[in-house]
């Protein structure tokens, strides 16, 4: 018996070694079958896994049962297997036949005559995993030694097909995570701490060559003005690179431009963000992830687009002012000497519609000046108050046209900004809220309040809300919300980008939330201090 026990023990020894080895999920559930079956001395065995889910058995593989027993699934508590999985506990039977547990299907599937059975749980710190089961031994009956040699088994299988599991999920999650790196239209380049490139796909190494024996992305970025500079590395060495990071966690992100104007213009816009390679027990492996897009093309366009915006505008400023200015002297004559009541019409409809294109052309401008790069705040400390106040007095006979009321309570409350901008700011959310109103009373409320190290102002209204996939196309340049163009609301479209582009500008952003029916938000999130 002593060296039954060693052959066992070798056995065991062989059979943990082995397990150790196999990652791949197939092949070690294969082993497992076939180590199973070695250890005890058995005809074959059979693996049932636990589906979580269901609750219930499956044959994954079978050694010499067939392929039918791939179709069977056993709800715990039912058969051999089922009553072993549901208490827990292994089992003897070497009288599989007289046993009421036992069904004679599978040996009919198969074409396999069962005649003993030793089935053991697979448990995982507690876990239920599965079952294996050891069928017919080949000399004598199974043993409380196959029994304890078989558990011995089953807690070594358990934690080989957990450590092939999770290895089997992390090779799909990297096959996901490479197919879309590799699919990604935007270049995509991982970088350490210090900017040496430790991935690229393929549209990074087109845009900037990059993986090609270069060892930091400021090689591939060399020749090209970056805007603006990344901020410095936190700790450790200087990067080499010119490419530095952030303190902390403060910033999820930084947006840049590489500008090449030689052999041929390219303009790529870029986003850096820091991220954790690896954790190294308490420490934190910090690295970056750049992602580039080729924007020359719209970068030109838009170029383009504004040229020709202002162009138009200062070309219509002229003779705007002609046909108002004259408009205005004829009505003046007119008071004197009334004319003809067609006349009269006809000279007051000039003088309205003229003042109206007047002002859509002055917003044009307006906007066009903005988004030129000239563009210079004039930041100083400015009460918000006093803003809201001179936009809403400046509103106050275009508002009471329209009989809108807007309600507004001041709350004393400065930022470091432009003071002209931000009233552009006001007012264009005030028109908005009222322009697109469609109930007879248009109420609209203006609200300042302080959230931590921020300012948001707020304009809510009553309208009809806007529908959710309108929600971001509305901060796009000459888009108005309307089932149909009529021409019946005024203005170009250019409220809303204006604010974006103006809160911008003032290192914030633009919030707007709305239901249908309930009316909308716009809020803008505002630094108590200029960062």
């Amino acid at each position: 018996m002593p060296g039954k026990k060693a052959e066992t023990l070798e056995l065991l020894l062989e059979a943990g070694r082995l397990l150790s080895s196999k990652l791949e999920l197939d092949d070690l559930l294969a082993a497992v079958l076939e180590l199973g079956a070695k250890v005890v001395d058995a005809e074959t065995a059979s693996l049932l896994l636990l589906d979580e889910k269901t609750q219930e058995l499956y044959f994954h593989t079978a050694l010499g049962l067939g392929d039918e027993t791939g179709l069977v699934r056993l709800p715990l508590g039912q058969g051999i297997a089922g009553c072993v999985a549901q208490n827990r506990a292994p089992e003897i039977i070497n009288e599989a036949r007289s046993d009421p547990r036992w069904s004679p299907k599978m040996d009919e599937k198969s074409g396999f005559t069962t005649r003993s059975i030793v089935a053991v749980p697979m448990l995982l710190k507690g876990r239920l995993v599965g079952v294996v089961e050891a069928i017919n031994k080949r000399a004598g009956a199974f043993s409380e030694e196959d029994l304890r040699t078989l558990e011995a088994f089953a807690s070594q299988a358990a934690v080989a097909l957990d450590n092939a599991t999770l290895f089997s999920s992390l090779q799909e999650e990297r096959r996901k995570l490479n197919t879309v790196f590799k699919e990604m239209t935007d270049g995509a380049i991982l970088t350490d701490c210090e900017g040496r490139v430790l991935l690229a796909n393929e549209a990074a190494r087109k845009l900037l060559a990059v993986g090609t024996g270069l060892s930091s992305l400021s090689a591939a970025l060399a020749g090209m003005a970056v805007t603006p500079p990344l901020p410095e590395v936190m700790s450790g060495p200087r990067a080499s690179t010119g490419f530095t990071a952030p303190a902390g966690n403060a910033l999820p992100g930084i947006e840049f431009t590489a500008r090449r104007e030689q052999p041929k213009v390219l303009i790529l816009a870029g986003r850096v963000t820091r991220i954790v390679l690896a954790q190294a027990g308490q420490d934190e492996v910090p690295g970056w992830l750049f992602v580039l897009r080729d924007v020359t093309e719209e970068t030109q366009k838009l170029a383009l687009k504004s040229t020709f915006l202002s162009l138009i505008s200062h070309k219509l400023k002229t003779p705007l002012a002609s046909v108002t200015g004259f408009a205005d002297i004829l009505l003046d004559e007119f008071k004197a000497r009334p004319p003809d009541p067609l006349v009269l019409q006809a000279a007051q409809i000039i003088a309205v519609q003229g003042r109206k294109l007047a002002a859509l052309v002055e917003k044009l401008l307006r906007y066009t000046t903005l988004e030129s790069p000239r563009t210079a705040l004039a930041l100083a400390p400015t009460p918000l108050d006093e803003v809201v106040a001179e936009a809403l007095k400046s509103l106050k006979d275009w508002l009471e046209a329209r009989g809108a009321a807007v309600v507004f309570k001041p709350a004393g409350v400065s930022v470091v900004g432009d003071r002209a901008f931000l009233g552009d700011v006001v007012k264009n959310l005030v028109e908005n809220a009222v322009k697109f109103a469609d109930k007879p009373e248009k109420k609209v409320a203006v609200q300042i309040e302080t959230r931590d190290d921020q300012v948001l102002l707020s304009v809510r209204d009553n309208g009809p809300g806007i529908p959710p996939e309108e929600q971001d196309r509305v901060f796009s340049r000459f888009h108005q919300v309307e089932a149909s163009f009529t021409g019946q609301i005024d203005g170009w479209g250019l409220g809303l980008p204006y604010v974006r582009k103006v809160v911008s500008l003032h290192a914030g952003e633009v919030r707007l939330a709305s239901q249908l029916g309930k009316g909308t938000t716009v809020t803008v999130c505002l630094p108590r201090s200029r960062p």
